[in-house]
């Protein structure tokens, strides 16, 4: 395996989290771990062209130094969806740049953990969207399930429509981002039951989250 794509039942769900965990998780492990995102909106500017500030913590997280146009080879200011974003800016979304970025960092370490944007069928352009990624880097794919009223629907249709474009559905996480969900153990347990794919691990709510500390909650052997 030579990477992993990270996806989510919604925005603010933890893939940003999640992906620096595993990354964590990984270099305990001693592999050495690049992250991407490759699409982001919501960038700040800056004379070089815009940077974004989960790419940021990704680029620091890796175990190498990696270019930051490679980690984050379309950013935009706006935080809106990115198709949107990339339209008033006269772009047009690719694959090929993203493969060419992937297949860069990945000459350079063991493992590359790309972040998606948004969910799993965010559109990128008027012929291209977010699940079309994980298919041209021939990846495997990791659902990151934000643990808040409504992640059962989220996280089965997302399981759903992942299996459906013949995408591998590697695993999950459930991801505590509702300190005040109420029938939390008995959501966990529908979860595992239902999506079909082994659970990587269960992060609580935690005020202050920090990579290392989630890494401990997570099983990414169960992936090799």
């Amino acid at each position: 395996m030579r990477g992993v794509f990270v996806t989510g039942t919604d925005t603010n769900c933890g893939k940003t989290e999640i992906s620096l965990a595993l990354m964590a998780a990984w270099q305990a492990r001693g592999a050495r771990v690049l992250g991407m995102k490759p699409v982001a909106s919501g960038c700040h500017p800056s004379p070089q062209g815009p940077y974004n500030a989960d790419a940021l913590r990704l680029l620091a997280q890796g175990s190498t130094a990696a270019p930051y146009h490679l980690v984050n080879p379309y950013a935009f200011v706006p935080p809106i969806a990115p198709h949107i974003a990339a339209g008033r800016v006269g772009v047009e979304i690719m694959l090929e740049p993203i493969v060419g970025a992937y297949r860069a960092l990945s000459a350079g370490c063991d493992l590359v953990v790309v972040e998606g944007v948004g969910g799993w069928r965010v559109p990128l352009s008027p012929t291209l969207s977010v699940n079309d990624i994980p298919k041209a880097l021939d990846l495997p794919v990791i659902l990151v399930v934000g643990l808040t009223l409504g992640c059962l629907n989220h996280a089965l249709l997302t399981a759903e429509s992942i299996r459906a474009q013949g995408s591998p559905l590697a695993g999950w996480v459930g991801n505590g981002i509702d300190p005040e969900l109420q029938a939390g153990d008995e959501n966990r347990a529908t979860l595992a039951a239902l999506l079909g794919a082994p659970c990587l691990g269960v992060i609580p709510w935690l005020e202050r989250p920090m990579p290392d500390a989630l890494a401990g909650f997570l099983h990414p052997e169960l992936l090799e």
